[in-house]
């Protein structure tokens, strides 16, 4: 039996005026987050992704230094079908404070184990013209890959993607983890092929994104009529009515399985949440994953060999909570904190 008299004078005695870390694990991370007996207050500074430093970036003549990876914001929502507004997402995202440092769950601060940076946003010609923002797009994300750098990507709807494989997968075809409310692999309409409702068919159709190796998760709503390239190419869907069936340790073992060890890259439609979750987006769908769910399923993808990744269709104006935003910078901590893990990542 405890003497609780003792315990309690024993840690009087340890913790009473101490602001030591004693346990190795969590010494490890509070000594590189907290520097002369503080850390720096989450709501002060300027507003970065998940907290990181911020490195101005000239893309006429850009120079990333030593980062491994660079985070970047695509503001830009002309490729949308329903309701506009995710141009605005990459601030809403920003604004968020209380991300990270730490992942208890995957056991790092990738601010500090990574050399990485909010590199602000990708510069664009036109506000008008879709299909020239596609070229800046893949100019800029282009740069970034060739210095050697991992892109993480903040949208900005989801066509935003197709230009980004266009470049993360310029030497070989890429596979990815694609968690969704829609395959988005639906074909031209409305006079074009360039929208948000095809940027995975589009990229499997310029030869950047290997459709075996693509696992599409969380897809449901009344648009199933349109995505049968996903079916015909040999992508792999789960229906968000399988969910419960299957669970999230079997999904996670399936989407491990089919991107295997090759280079990957890992897209996140804010609407594969269910609208109770993250309401401010533009064709949300109800019956989609929980918030729990969605932080389950990336965590368990520690260890891929993940070569970028983006958030995509933050449209804060629908959501008076700002819970939209948060589970965007909270998602995109998690893809940070990935990136760790990636054999991908320059190390040293």
């Amino acid at each position: 039996m405890v003497d609780l008299k003792k315990h309690l004078e024993d840690l009087r005695k340890k913790f009473g005026d101490s602001a030591e870390f004693f346990d190795p694990r969590f010494r490890r991370v509070a000594e590189k987050i907290f520097k002369g007996g503080t850390r720096a207050a989450p709501y002060s500074g300027i507003s970065t992704f998940a907290g990181l430093p911020y490195k101005e970036v000239n893309f006429a003549a850009p120079d990333f230094g030593d980062l491994q990876v660079a985070a970047v914001g695509i503001p830009m929502d002309l490729g949308v079908s329903n309701r506009p507004g995710s141009r605005f997402g990459p601030r809403a995202v920003r604004s968020i404070e209380r991300i990270g440092p730490y992942n208890h769950v995957l056991d790092c601060a990738p601010a500090y184990d990574l050399r990485a940076a909010d590199i602000g946003d990708i510069p664009f010609g036109s506000r008008y013209r879709l299909e020239q923002c596609h070229q800046n797009i893949e100019a800029a994300i282009g740069k970034i890959v060739e210095a050697g750098v991992i892109p993480l990507s903040v949208g900005g709807d989801h066509s935003i993607t197709h230009p980004i494989l266009k470049a993360v997968g310029a030497k070989a075809p890429v596979g990815l983890i694609h968690i969704d409310a829609h395959c988005d692999t639906g074909g031209p309409f409305d006079q074009t092929k360039f929208h948000h409702g095809g940027p995975m068919r589009n990229a499997v159709l310029d030869g950047v994104l290997d459709p075996t190796r693509t696992i599409q998760i969380g897809i449901r709503g009344p648009s199933e009529y349109l995505w049968e390239f996903s079916y015909e190419s040999g992508m792999t869907v789960i229906h968000a009515e399988e969910i419960n069936g299957m669970g999230i340790p079997a999904i996670i073992e399936k989407a491990r399985q089919i991107v295997g060890d090759g280079p990957t890259y890992l897209s996140f439609d804010v609407d594969s949440l269910d609208p109770a979750f993250a309401p401010g987006t533009g064709t949300p769908e109800i019956g989609g994953l929980t918030s729990r769910e969605a932080l389950e399923l990336l965590r368990g993808l520690k260890g891929l060999n993940f070569v970028g990744g983006d958030v995509v269709e933050v449209a804060p104006q629908y959501d008076s909570t700002t819970n939209t935003a948060q589970a965007g910078a909270q998602v995109l901590f998690e893809i940070l904190s990935l990136l760790v893990f990636s054999p991908a990542v320059t190390k040293g």
